[in-house]
């Protein structure tokens, strides 16, 4: 591993430590050479791969994000062609990165409007012409390549220290598999506690039920977490654990965490990087107080033009940002008497006439931004005290997503 990139550093954070009264250390594998920890498990699989005689064959990936960035930096590495897979929606940046890392020895196809047509596309190649498939989580040995993190934080924390609990992100399952086995001896078991975005649960539900499950539906906003369904050789490590210690995270509190982590530590992360660091806020400090605590941050691999809508989402959670729908008198003065409602803090992010053609009154699609949460409930007791008509579609998922 050496051979390509150094340890990732372990360092601890003073303003989480202060934050929950305990000691945060923060594995940075988003300062890997592609920013991610996918490195290590490709790395690991292309190693022994070649070590049995397939350097002459094409080696193989399905992937729009890190697995695809770390197989094509392994493949520049020992100098042996490469396929990338990946679907036609994937965005420019991605592609862009993934060849500046693989350079002359990959070759990018992009095939099929989703995940699942682009893995068949690869899947033909692969038996087409005899290549050899890397996968992105379920084999032992990416599983053994990840669990290489868990080595390093061993060896990073001073003599005789030991990490309380290890927080640790999950999709489809090599990081947490391969980091829980070589912890098994060192952290116990109930010392592990595992994240994942609210709209992609396929570890939770697996171990609910007993068995790998596949999810019907996904969110995949947080798209390096985002996975349908764990993979088996990951479920058959993790199964020992409880559906309890599987925290679900709304992913506009995962918002919350990047954009703190942006403005105060100077930290991009992605979305499933921020994983770990979010579930400090559900654990809390009563959970988390006086112990040591290890939490993985798994990427940074962040495309910024996703920044506004990260803002928007962590906004709206923290409950800094609303939108309603008002109902205006159409007179002279009906405005200022609304504007008039404001208070110091408030502040008018969207203003728009939903529908102008009314006699009488009309709707309105205000957003309105203020410092503090509490400021809204003193906004809407002037509502009401005014007579005015509104409702709050903040959390209303159909209408916003319609009209915001």
């Amino acid at each position: 591993m050496r051979t390509i990139f150094a340890e990732t550093p372990l360092q601890m954070n003073e303003h989480l430590s202060r934050r929950y009264g305990a000691e945060i250390w923060l594995k940075r594998e988003d300062l890997s050479p592609v920013r991610s920890y996918k490195i290590r498990g490709a790395f690991n699989f292309f190693r022994k791969a070649i070590a049995t005689g397939t350097r002459d064959r094409t080696f193989v990936c399905a992937s729009a994000g890190n697995h695809a960035q770390g197989f094509a930096f392994v493949c520049r590495h020992f100098e042996v062609p490469g396929v990338v897979f990946m679907p036609v929606t994937t965005p420019q940046q991605k592609i862009d990165k993934t060849r500046m890392f693989g350079g002359d020895f990959i070759t990018i196809r992009l095939v099929g409007d989703i995940f699942d047509q682009c893995y068949a596309a690869a899947r033909a190649h692969v038996e087409e012409i005899g290549g050899v498939m890397v996968p992105p989580f379920d084999d032992p040995d990416i599983i053994e390549g990840q669990a290489t993190v868990a080595a390093e934080i061993v060896g990073q924390l001073p003599a005789g220290v030991l990490p309380d609990l290890v927080i640790m992100p999950v999709g489809g399952g090599g990081l947490s598999s391969g980091m829980t086995g070589y912890l098994k001896d060192v952290v116990a078991p109930e010392n592990f506690v595992f994240t994942e975005p609210q709209g992609a649960p396929s570890l939770k539900k697996s171990l609910e039920a007993g068995e790998p499950v596949t999810l019907a539906k996904l969110d995949n906003f947080v798209d390096g977490a985002a996975v349908a369904r764990i993979g088996d050789l990951n479920f058959e490590a993790l199964k020992r654990f409880s559906p309890d210690q599987v925290l679900l995270l709304p992913e506009n509190a995962i918002c919350v965490t990047i954009t703190e982590m942006l403005n105060v530590e100077g930290v991009v992360l992605e979305p499933a990087g921020a994983l770990s660091i979010a579930a400090l806020e559900a654990l809390g400090p009563e959970r988390l107080a006086g112990k040591r605590v290890i939490c993985v941050v798994s990427g940074g691999n962040f495309d910024f033009e996703r920044l506004p809508d990260v803002k928007e989402r962590a906004m709206r959670y923290s409950g800094v940002k609303k939108y309603f729908i008002l109902r205006l008198a159409q007179r002279p003065g009906a405005l200022r008497d609304f504007l008039n409602l404001l208070g110091p803090e408030d502040d008018i992010a969207r203003f728009e006439y939903l529908k102008k053609s009314a006699r009488n009154f009309g709707s309105i699609l205000i957003g309105i931004e203020t410092t503090r949460p509490e400021n809204f409930a003193a906004l809407i007791g002037r509502f009401e005290a005014a007579g005015m008509g509104y409702q709050d579609i903040t959390e209303n998922d159909i209408l916003a997503s319609l009209i915001i």
